[in-house]
């Protein structure tokens, strides 16, 4: 048995919040009669219907994109610019989302799925999932500023911790860092890099929520694996 909003919304017809609306104002039907009371449960011999039309609740599905630059993460763009859909197109039947965004520029790992449940978990704060980055900087940066990422970086919307920061080459070369944090605030690390007044180059996500890029060329996806979408699911709340 599925709790109706919850059926409602694997169907792609809205959230979950926006069913309980539907189910309130007396929209939804189930096997001809109208049904007001939330927390209604459906059963697999169930019909219902919203606007005439019969839901079925869809299969989950997960992708991995490996966005390039000059894309949106967006599901429409009213300037009609390039977004990730455009890149995932034809891959399922199902409406697909991005869980969470990356920058135009920023290029790497993205996650798209119908799953509202994992969606809402890895984007929410208090799961703390954590990302991996590769920074290229025009610039070298100095080893003083790295233990201040770690420490903790003051910006206009509070202090920052970085979770891991370590050079990505050999030591010698100082333009290039490797980066692991949990912060889903906008644009972390290119105001991180304003305030060390250092011009960034490349900002790549080589990992998130512990699922790695590997052999996963820039602007190809894939399907996760069922391996994958367990251990997703593992992720607790801190």
């Amino acid at each position: 048995m599925t709790r109706l909003n919850k059926y409602i919304a694997n169907a792609g017809v809205c959230s979950r919040r926006e069913a309980d609306k539907l189910i309130v104002q007396g929209k939804i039907k189930i096997n001809g009669k109208v049904v007001v009371e939330l927390g209604t449960k459906v059963g697999d011999k169930d019909v219902v219907v919203y606007n005439k039309k019969e839901l079925r609740s869809e299969k989950y599905r997960y992708i991995l994109l490996n966005k390039p630059k000059n894309h949106i993460t967006t599901v429409k763009d009213t300037h009609d610019r390039k977004t990730v859909m455009d890149l995932i197109e034809g891959a399922c039947p199902e409406r697909l989302y991005p869980v969470g965004r990356l920058d135009r520029d920023t290029t790497g790992l993205l996650l798209l799925t119908n799953d509202g449940d994992l969606t809402k978990r890895l984007t929410h704060p208090s799961f703390g999932v954590k990302k991996k980055y590769v920074i290229q900087l025009e610039n070298s940066i100095h080893p003083d500023c790295l233990k201040e990422m770690l420490k903790g970086v003051k910006l206009e919307d509070g202090i920052i911790k970085y979770d891991e920061v370590k050079y990505g080459r050999q030591e010698t070369d100082r333009t290039q860092l490797v980066v692991t944090l949990h912060s889903g605030k906008n644009r972390v690390i290119r105001r991180t890099m304003e305030y060390f007044d250092k011009q960034l180059l490349l900002l790549d996500r080589i990992e998130f929520a512990g699922i790695k890029k590997r052999e996963l060329t820039r602007g190809k996806w894939r399907f996760l694996t069922p391996k994958e979408i367990g251990f997703l699911k593992m992720v607790k709340a801190g």
